[in-house]
């Protein structure tokens, strides 16, 4: 085979990948059921050929989504560049940041759906995996607490290291799914239901963040 013919088979190699992954990014945006079957068929391949990319669909994901997720920073940006001087994400009160938050969380996993329950189900099924699931999350969470930092992080280092625990279980795309899932309600009610949750654990944190310290942990001296 000639250089120049070897040379187009990487390109068309290249060529076919960067499709496959367009695909999935584009259908990862409408919310719906995401799968290797019709990622395939919007790429243009066969579903064979899609595998033989990527050994799964998680690991086609991960990387269809990688520039999709903003960082925490990014999702406080419109809420703090807005003209609204009462906004909440520009306040330093975390029950507020918290609140914004959540709500900027949930309705992200809303409008992406599709993905992120797949993105679920594989790291249910190979929880081993390295990086089964990229997330924002955890990154919004400590984002929205910073102005805790020098406070409770300070003098109760343990009761902010437990509310920031708390809030990744309730703050998530696993408490919405249950709430309208297995409990009917819809979107708005479960995010609603999410958000003051997530207000309350904050509230009782810097509440009791004296000597008994949070949901039990012991304050330290």
């Amino acid at each position: 085979m000639t250089t120049r013919a070897m040379a187009g088979r990487v390109n068309q190699k290249l060529r076919t990948r960067d499709a496959i992954v367009r695909a999935a990014a584009e259908l990862s945006n409408t919310g719906l059921e995401v799968s290797m079957p019709e990622i395939a068929k919007a790429a243009l391949v066969s579903e064979a050929t899609a595998y033989r990319y990527f050994p799964d669909l998680a690991s086609l994901l991960r990387e269809a989504i990688a520039d999709q997720l903003p960082s925490a920073a990014e999702a406080f940006r419109p809420l703090t560049d807005s003209a609204d001087s009462d906004d909440p994400a520009g306040s330093d009160d975390p029950t507020a940041r918290i609140a914004a938050a959540t709500e900027f969380l949930l309705r992200h996993v809303l409008g992406r759906q599709g993905v992120v329950r797949a993105l679920i189900a594989a790291t249910v099924a190979r929880p081993d995996a390295p990086q089964a699931r990229p997330g924002l999350r955890l990154a919004l969470i400590d984002y929205a607490l910073a102005p805790l930092a020098d406070t409770l992080g300070v003098t109760h280092p343990a009761a902010l290291a437990q509310l920031k625990r708390a809030l990744a279980v309730v703050v998530s795309a696993e408490a919405l799914f249950s709430l309208t899932d297995q409990h009917g309600l819809s979107p708005e009610e479960a995010i609603d239901s999410i958000v003051q949750t997530a207000i309350t654990f904050t509230r009782a944190a810097v509440a009791r963040s004296g000597p008994a310290g949070l949901l039990g942990q012991p304050t330290e001296s």
